[in-house]
This record gives C-alpha cells, structure tokens and sequence, in this order.
C-alpha cells in the first residue's frame, strides 16, 4: 500500500529535537531542512565541522517560511568512524536532560575503492554505517525514552536509512570486516542489510522491554547525493565518481526526493513500528508516493538478526 504523502501533510513539529547523522548534505541535509522549517529543533551532526558550520548557515536561510519563522538548528562533530567520538556526543546529548524525539541514523560511506578502516579498525563500511549507529542509538536511548508519550504515534522514533541494495547482499559472520576479501559494493550491500537487520531487531527489543520509543527503516530509492563522492581521491577514483553522480543525477531521485521517505517515518501519523518505507516507482528507485518498501527474505532471519546484534554489542561495548 503506498500514498502520496507530501511535505504538506507533515505535522508541526514545534517544541521537538531531532539529531541526523550526515545532516550537512544529500538527504540528510534535505530532511533537517523540513524539519526545521516545521517548527523542530534540528542538531546536525556532521563529521566535518567547517563543512557542517556552513550547512548550519544555509540551513538558517532555506528553512525560513510560514512554518518556522527562524530555523533552530544545531551542530555537533560526529565521526561515526570513531567510537570515542560518538560516546562524546552522545555524553554531551545526555547531559542536557532534552527529550530528543527523533534519531535519523543517515550518514553512509560508500564503496571505497580500498579497504579503508575506522579508528577502532573496523572496515570502513561496516564500521561506520551499521557499528557507528548502533553505538550512537543504544547510547542516546535514555534521552530517546525522555520524548515517550502515551500514545503510540507519539512514541520517539528511531529512523534507519537502509537501502535496495539490501536485497543482493548476506550477511557473511566468517568474515564480517571484509579481511580476507574485500569488494566495495558487496561490503555495502552487507552493511545496508545490517542496518535493516538491526533496526528489525531494535524494534523486537524496545517491545520487549516495553521501552516507549519506535524503530523504523527507510530507503531513499536511488538519489543523487555527497554517498557517491566517497573515494580513494585517485584522479582515475575521482573521474569514475563524477561519471556515477552524474548519471544518478539523471535518472534518479533528487535529494529533496529521496528524503521523502525518511520524513514520512520521522513525522507520520500512521507509520508502525517494524516497518520498512521507501518510494513506490519502478524498483523502488524512485516515485512520489511513499509506502511499505520490499524486504529481502535474507532480512527477515530472527536468528541472524539476533547474532548480528550480539556481535555489535561486543565490538562496540554498547547494549540497551
């Protein structure tokens, strides 16, 4: 079932606090924007702070509107490859005692042509994307619990972007961070089905422990956005990466677009917990309406999900 939701149908989002990783550009950027200018306090937690303090100025100028007459808006220096780095953050976050009623967990690194690692050594990809998040969302849980209401559209929500790219991949326990093999698209494609994976899982979990907060995943279909311009900064890496980008840019979602289905999930009356939306075009890839995305049967293994979840509490020492 999908529907043609629009920014329109968006509810006011006055005296709410969202923080969304990779705020400073692409979808990110585009669904701070909305937020803001629907009354929310937006924090953008960007790993590059000069990047991010100009994201921050324009995002002041773009929201301004009938909505929201001066944006609120925030920054934070969130390195998702840094696990010291996201228990700072996310410490600062607690220690203000704010209701935050929204986690987008959006930043993304894609396919690097090299393996690279975190500071934590973890691969690149699953490091950031799936570990990084994982870390960052069982840590803000007690100030996530603080924005719980009694009804359940007014449950605190938990956003994971996922991706189609879920749907080709497995989840490969005997060499998780790509050591003994590494190709970029398949360690995407397996970090996007982690993230699917674990916000199935988070949703289990907050039922089970009757924890007033909602889990749900996203997919922006296919947009053009700053995920393709991650690289080796090799000028053959830089040339195939502006070839990519641009025939993205062609055929595929706009920003504004893609961050219709995030938006949907983080303000939506009717979304559910559990549930995985994404644009309803062909394949998914693109397409106004906004709807119930497809799920690889891969993603739908409680047992995996369970192991999965249990391997990114020991790597990164963080649990509910």
């Amino acid at each position: 079932m999908s529907q043609h939701w629009t920014l329109g149908q968006m509810p006011s989002q006055t005296g709410k606090r969202f923080l969304i990783t990779g705020a400073n550009s692409g979808i990110g950027y585009a669904a701070a924007k909305e937020l803001a200018r629907s009354g929310a306090t937006v924090v953008l937690a960007c790993r590059d702070r000069a990047r991010g303090e100009e994201s921050l100025r324009r995002l002041r100028v773009d929201a301004e509107g009938p909505r929201s007459a001066a944006a609120e808006a925030e920054l934070v220096e969130l390195d998702l490859a840094s696990l010291a780095s996201v228990r700072k953050v996310a410490a600062e976050e607690l220690g203000r005692n704010t209701p935050l009623h929204g986690l987008i967990n959006n930043a993304g690194v894609f396919a690097p042509p090299q393996r690279l690692e975190t500071q934590d050594g973890f691969e690149l990809q699953f490091g950031t994307n799936v570990l990084g998040h994982f870390a960052l969302t069982c840590l803000l849980m007690p100030s996530i619990l603080l924005a719980s209401g009694a009804r359940e559209k007014d449950r605190p929500r938990i956003v994971t972007v996922a991706s189609i790219a879920h749907k080709r991949a497995r989840i490969n326990f005997d060499d998780l961070l790509s050591r003994e093999r590494y190709l970029p698209r398949e360690a995407y494609g397996q970090s996007k089905l982690a993230n699917l994976m674990f916000s199935f899982e988070l949703e289990r979990r907050l039922r089970r422990q009757m924890l007033g907060a909602m889990s749900v995943a996203v997919h922006p279909g296919v947009a053009k956005t700053n995920l393709f311009k991650v690289g080796s900064g090799t000028g053959v890496s830089r040339v195939f990466e502006k070839l990519i980008s641009t025939a993205v840019g062609l055929a595929m979602n706009s920003d504004a677009d893609g961050a219709l289905p995030t938006l949907y999930a983080a303000t939506a009356d009717g979304v559910k917990g559990g549930a995985y939306y994404g644009p309803q075009g062909f394949q998914e890839v693109r397409g106004g309406d906004v709807g119930l995305a497809r799920v690889a049967e891969q993603a739908r293994d409680e047992v995996v999900q369970r192991r999965l979840w249990e391997v990114c509490e020991e790597a990164t020492g963080c649990t509910l």
